[in-house]
Parts: structure tokens; sequence; C-alpha cells
């Protein structure tokens, strides 16, 4: 899952003719309710959140006490002092901070709160390719060298290889223009910035002020009309003064230039910063002890806004918090670069997490191909065997994923019904909009999504001590995160098949545009029905802090 911003997602609608609806009020009171949404509950507000709160409440009722649960966010970083993160940031209690030691002997110096894989001796890889570039940029001199006689006689010998290739080589003709062009649209958007000043008047935005702007024929001023349309729907545009706009979106699009800028290295065939910035042996999948500590690396603006979503707490005039922050800790291990995550570190994240205390792991990416599938399925083969659950997002592509692979994928082949493991549970993206739940974006499945969760208009924290709104089913995938952290929390011999079953079997149902046969469950997750459902089904009563009626006493016979 790429990293996505509000402006980047404006400008994909903008530009490829896809739009994201977007609410948001100018009422402060209002506007809290909308920081908080994805927690309320579907009963009382007709709302689809997931019942935070009320999970809490019923848990407690049955008299049993939390224990702290470690999540680990495979993700781009975390600003771990972030004052909505800090005081739920895991803390490696055998490891003594900054003696350039290994005190632990797991392998990785002074790895306080996670570790980086993604880094080396030379700093820290902050763009690398997409996959199809380093697939093609493998196999082209194999498949489609300068003789063709070699050329047959390796797809004849590599029929997988091939296959890849073929693939990713279609996506990356594709895709290398579509960059081009996103970057071109955003040049376009800045240089329109004066234009929507002038239109605005002095005005705040705002869809009447918009409406009453009479249309111009002066082709540039007729396109900044269609923006201002777009961007007086977004939460964090509506009700800004002109001058207040004019600041927000300069910046909004320079950032979004930070995201579609780097489309040409992550497509030039020849740029590959590992060995240069990582320095390990690349091929050798067997090794595990490279990268170095920076929890938060070059820019962590996704995994600091998915941490919050699962353990975020209120802090200041702040409202936002996670579905776990009362009882999970974070525990940063930087696995996605700007660019595609490679399987490789993509495993030793899922080994390291599992091996240092993680019960539940958090994946926000994916990606159509995988050279090393094989390699990260063994490690989810590994957290399986340890009784971990693997959190990961849908996608974001509006497709139905048997048709168009996410990898990684818990199924070998797409045809195939039964997964590999039975702790991975995919999630898809809701709104906060009953008739449009489903996100547009969000991919789907009957059998291969299980459960859909919030995902739109999603309030986290973000790096420099800030807050945003974002959306994906990078956002949903923590929502689910967190709601799992919370019933392993209060029921630690919950098994992951036993979490999945209860996140499944208890979500509110819809039927609303078909949204019913878009997963496995066929609604949105209620974290209070799935911790009423689990303790039901399948609590043993092993716990020690929860209080039993003492038995009666038998009558002895003699």
């Amino acid at each position: 899952m790429k990293k996505i911003v509000l402006a980047a997602l404006f400008l994909a609608g903008f530009s490829f003719s896809y739009a994201q609806e977007a609410k948001a009020s100018t009422n402060s009171t209002e506007d809290k309710d909308l920081m908080t949404w994805y927690h309320k509950d579907f009963t009382t507000s007709k709302v689809y959140g997931v019942n935070t709160e009320n999970a809490y409440k019923y848990l407690e009722s049955k008299g049993l006490k939390p224990k702290t649960v470690v999540v680990g966010v495979l993700d781009s970083g975390v600003q771990v002092d972030h004052p909505g993160l800090l005081k739920n940031i895991w803390s490696n209690p055998n490891e003594v901070p900054g003696n350039g030691k290994d005190d632990d002997g797991n392998g990785y110096i002074d790895d306080v709160h996670g570790w980086n894989f993604i880094g080396g001796k030379n700093g820290d890889i902050d763009v690398d390719n997409m996959e199809v570039t380093r697939v093609v940029a493998k196999y082209k001199p194999v498949f489609e060298g300068d003789d063709s006689t070699k050329n047959k006689a390796n797809q004849a010998k590599m029929p997988e290889e091939f296959a890849m290739y073929m693939k990713s080589k279609e996506i990356f003709t594709k895709k290398s223009v579509e960059a081009k062009q996103g970057a071109q649209a955003t040049t376009m958007v800045m240089d329109l910035i004066p234009n929507m000043v002038k239109l605005l008047g002095g005005k705040s935005i705002s869809q009447e002020n918009i409406a009453a702007i009479k249309p111009s024929t002066d082709q540039k001023d007729a396109i900044a009309l269609q923006i201002l349309n777009q961007v007086a729907q977004t939460p964090e545009f509506k009700g800004k003064s002109s001058a207040e706009f004019e600041k927000l979106m300069n910046e909004q699009m320079k950032e979004a230039m930070s995201e579609l800028g780097p489309g040409a290295k992550q497509y030039d065939l020849a740029y590959d910063p590992r060995k240069e910035t990582v320095g390990d042996n690349y091929d050798d999948y067997s090794e595990k002890n490279y990268g170095n500590n920076h929890y938060e690396g070059p820019d962590a603006m996704h995994g600091t806004h998915v941490a919050g979503i699962i353990a975020g707490s209120p802090q200041g005039t702040e409202v936002q918090y996670g579905v776990a922050s009362k009882v999970a800790k974070i525990m940063s291990v930087r696995t996605v670069p700007n660019g595609d995550e490679r399987d490789k570190d993509v495993a030793n994240a899922i080994k390291y997490a599992v091996d240092n205390g993680a019960k539940v792991l958090n994946m926000s990416f994916g990606k159509p191909v995988s050279p090393g599938k094989n390699v990260v399925w063994d490690a989810f083969k590994y957290a399986e065997d340890k009784g971990v659950l693997l959190v990961k997002a849908a996608g974001n592509e509006n497709e139905d994923i048997t048709e168009h692979v996410a990898y990684p994928t818990n199924f070998k082949n797409v045809t195939d019904e039964k997964p590999l493991v039975d702790n991975v549970i995919v999630v898809g993206a809701s709104t906060n909009h009953n008739d449009a739940l489903r996100a547009g974006f969000s991919n789907y499945n009957k059998n291969k999504v299980n459960v859909f969760a919030p995902g739109d208009q999603i309030y986290s924290t973000v790096p420099h001590n800030e807050y945003r709104y974002l959306q994906g089913t990078s956002m949903a995938s923590p929502v689910v995160a967190g709601a799992a952290a919370v019933l392993l929390a209060y029921m630690p011999n919950l098994k992951p098949a036993q979490i999945i079953e209860a996140l499944v079997k208890t979500s509110n149902a819809s039927t609303a545009n078909e949204f019913g046969e878009k997963s496995q469950a066929g609604g949105v997750i209620d974290v209070k029905k799935a911790a009423e459902y689990a303790f039901t089904n399948f609590y043993n009563g092993k716990a020690s802090q929860v209080k039993k009626p003492a038995k009666a006493k038998r009558a002895v016979r003699k």
C-alpha cells in the first residue's frame, strides 16, 4: 500500500476522473465527531463504526483485566516520540538504549523500539523501485536479450519467472506513463492556485460560496473552478479562509509532488539504492542481520498514521485515539519505502516482530508480483506456529483480488479456496456513508477479503507532532489490528483463527450497493460483538485474573 496523502488522492480524482466523496463540517463539535467517527456504535448512531468503547465496557463487565499486547507496525516508519503515541510505544526490556551493544543477543544493536530493515550504515532508503521495475530489470536480458534462441530456451526453462516477467512488463509500461502524467498534473494544479484564489474573491471555502462563482470562459479559470468544487468537499479545506486555503493548498500540492515525483526513480530500470545504502547481499534470502534502529526513517507519514489508529491516545486538545489505545504498545518495524517493499525485508520483519513479542502484526502494503513469495509464506507459517495474527490491507485498486492478486497473499493460487495458514485476516475499507459503504478505492472479494473496516476520512497522528485525515485500506487494516489487540488483551488465550472468526461472524451486515458480496463477512467489524462472541464461544476460563464463584463443598461419603 503506497503512502496516501489527501492532496495526492484529490489529484488522482481530478486528473483521472476518480473522486472520493468527503464530507466535513465547520462546527467544532461536529469536527470532533468526524475525527472519531470510526469508533461509533452502529446500533445507536446508524454509522458503521466499530463500537470501541462498548467493547471495553463489555469486557470489563466480565471481570477481565487486560494485559498489554504488542502490535508490530510493519510500515514506512513511526515517529515514536509523537505526543499522541509516546506512552504507547513498545520498549525492548532487554536492550540498553544507546550503548552500541546487542544486549539481548538477538542480532540487532540498540533495537529499543523496533528495527529498520531498509537502512544501514550509510543511511536509510526513502525512494525504492516498484517490484515490477525490479522484475523487468532482472529478467529482460534473460527473456528478451539479443540472442532469440537463448531467449526461447530460457522462457521454456523458467515458465513461472517468464509469466511473472510478462505480467510485470505490462504493468511497468502502463504505470510508468501514469507516474509521469501524475507529476505533470500536480504541476498544473500548482500553477492554477492563483486562479483559485482569484475566483474565491476573499471568501471562505464552502460549497455555497463556490456554487455562487460564475462560470468563466477562460480555460484556466474553468479548470480552477472544477478543482475548487472538489476541494470544498474535503475535511481539511472546508471552512478555510481564502488566505488559509492558499497556504494549505500550496503545502498539499508540494507534498503531492513529493509523493508523485519519485515515480521517475520507481520506474527507472537502472536505479537501485539497495547495495549502497543497506549493504546486504539482497539475493541471499537467509540473511537477516542487516539494517539499523532508525524507527522513523525519512518519511514516516504512513506508518505514524497507522500507529495512531491502533494505539494513539488523546493529548492536549486532540480527541483522536486508537482502537487499542488502552491496551496496546506499538513496535515500529520499518519495512516499506516510497516504492514497493521487498520480500526479503517483509519476511525478516515478520520474524523480528514475532521473536520480540508482538502478537498482532499490521501490514498495510501490497504489490502485484512477488519474486520471493515463498520466503514470505515461510514467515507467515512461522507466525502461525507462534500464534501471531497477521492483519493485511486488501489494496486500493478497486479490484477483485482473485483477478488482480495483491501480494503478500494467503493463497498459493488464485483458484484455491483454502488459505495457506489460518492466522491472516484481509481487510477492505468502508466509509461513513451508508449509501456508499464500500470505499470506492477498496479491493474486494467474497472469499479472500475477510472483513471491512473504516478506512475513509480517518483522522490520526502524522509526523512533526501533527494530525491529518488519510484514507485507504491502509487505514482500515490498523482498525482491525487494534480490534484484535483489544480481544487479545482481555482474552490472551485466543488463537488467531478464533479472533478472525469472531470478527467475521459478528460484523454489521449491509446490502447497500451489493456490499454484502464484497467480503466473507459481508459487513463492517463490531469490536463489542466480536468480544461477546469470543467470550461466549472460546474463552476457556484459564486466565488467572478472572474471579470465579467459589464452588460449593460436596459432602464427603465415609
